[in-house]
């Protein structure tokens, strides 16, 4: 390979735009790889080997696609995953190809691919699955949960989320909501909403490294690794904070997941789990939002999605999309203690404007009639007055 070439791995990055893309399409060729057992230990050796190989001895090439593709025809037989998902895969070995310049006779491959349906038949988790999942004891996941169930990001979006990026939305002095600025500085950038409970959590983590010795600022992850506190110097590694990509998110995510016994090992034949451990979050916050009331262009605009022509001429205002996401606040807390205790206080505040205004209107009442009475007298005087006059 001429060493002006420029890499493979980068030319595939290259072809992609948005960062979800890119983080779906890596891991669907790294899995390729990992498969054909290709040499190499970076990704990026890999993929040099493939390319190599593959313009040296095509038919090599296009057998080792093949084959990954028939093992996972196989897969979709024994209903572990879904012909979708086999066509992902093989859309993004052949953007690799391409932009690699490797020839391989795709209507071969494609021919025999099971057809994809266009939705999953899997369901969001139960409230009651969640709230298992977030007793798992790990600092971070209620404030992952919490945002990804209250905001519908993507998982690729903790990638670009830093603490400059939200900020609490007060009403009347109570925060009601929370402004996040999703993949932020991309070509993808826009904002969305989270829950009070998903603030209060995020802030409880942020606070809780701040006391440990890291250094907060807006430009601070919001996500990092952990240190450990059990020993003296765990609170200088604390001071020393590495982000927590995505990827980690995800496997973070997935540990807590099993560890908590919400996913078990599925029967022979069966679909191997009722629901996704990451997307089905962002399911779940449409599910919520569209069960609550609102508008579905605006839940489309608050999870990114596109809406058709209506992208180049709906512009609902920052607040009209807040207000109506705050009709869907109580469905999409986790925490419902919370939740009640806000209704209770805004019941009892309701209640004392009632009677404020009852007592108001009482004491006018008396007010006027005081007036009034006050205005008799005055005019039986005036009567008294005009009868002694007369008197001889």
């Amino acid at each position: 390979m001429m060493s002006e070439e420029l890499e493979p791995w980068s030319l595939f990055i290259y072809a992609m735009k948005a960062p979800m893309t890119r983080d779906r399409y890596q891991t669907r060729v790294a899995k390729f790889f990992e498969f054909i057992e290709i040499d190499g230990i970076t990704i990026e050796e890999k993929a040099r080997t493939f390319v190599t190989r593959s313009r040296n001895d095509r038919t090599w090439a296009f057998n080792s696609i093949m084959k990954f593709t028939y093992f996972q025809k196989q897969r979709v037989d024994r209903k572990e995953i879904t012909g979708a998902t086999v066509r992902n895969y093989v859309k993004s070995i052949k953007l690799f190809c391409e932009m690699a310049d490797i020839p391989i006779q795709w209507n071969k491959i494609t021919r025999g691919l099971p057809r994809g349906r266009k939705y999953a038949d899997d369901r969001i988790p139960t409230l009651e699955e969640i709230k298992k999942l977030v007793e798992y004891p790990d600092r971070r996941i209620k404030a992952i949960v919490y945002t990804m169930a209250s905001s519908g990001i993507r998982i690729g979006a903790w990638d670009y989320i830093q603490w400059g990026h939200i900020r609490p939305v007060e009403k009347n002095g109570e925060i009601v909501a929370a402004k996040m600025i999703v993949y932020a500085g991309e070509d993808e950038e826009y904002f969305t909403f989270i829950s009070p409970s998903a603030w209060h959590e995020l802030k409880k983590w942020m606070d809780y490294r701040q006391t440990s010795g890291e250094k907060i600022s807006d430009s601070s992850w919001v996500m990092r690794d952990l240190w450990d506190t059990r020993v003296a110097q765990g609170r200088g590694f604390a001071s020393l904070p590495k982000k927590l990509s995505s990827v980690g998110v995800k496997r973070l995510m997935e540990r807590a997941i099993w560890a908590q016994g919400l996913r078990t090992k599925s029967a022979p034949g069966k679909k191997r789990h009722p629901y996704q451990a990451n997307h089905s979050l962002r399911k779940w916050f449409k599910t919520r939002c569209e069960i609550s009331g609102m508008k579905p262009i605006n839940i489309e605009k608050l999870m990114n999605h596109s809406t058709g022509i209506s992208d180049a001429y709906y512009r609902a205002t920052e607040n009209e999309l807040l207000e109506d996401y705050l009709k869907s606040i109580d469905s999409l807390e986790i925490n419902m203690e919370s939740s009640n205790l806000r209704k209770q206080i805004d019941d009892l505040t309701s209640k004392a404007q009632t009677n404020e205004y009852v007592i108001t209107a009482k004491l006018q009442e008396k007010d006027d009639a005081l007036i009034t009475l006050s205005d008799q007298v005055m005019k039986l005087m005036v009567e008294v007055q005009e009868l002694k006059k007369q008197r001889p």
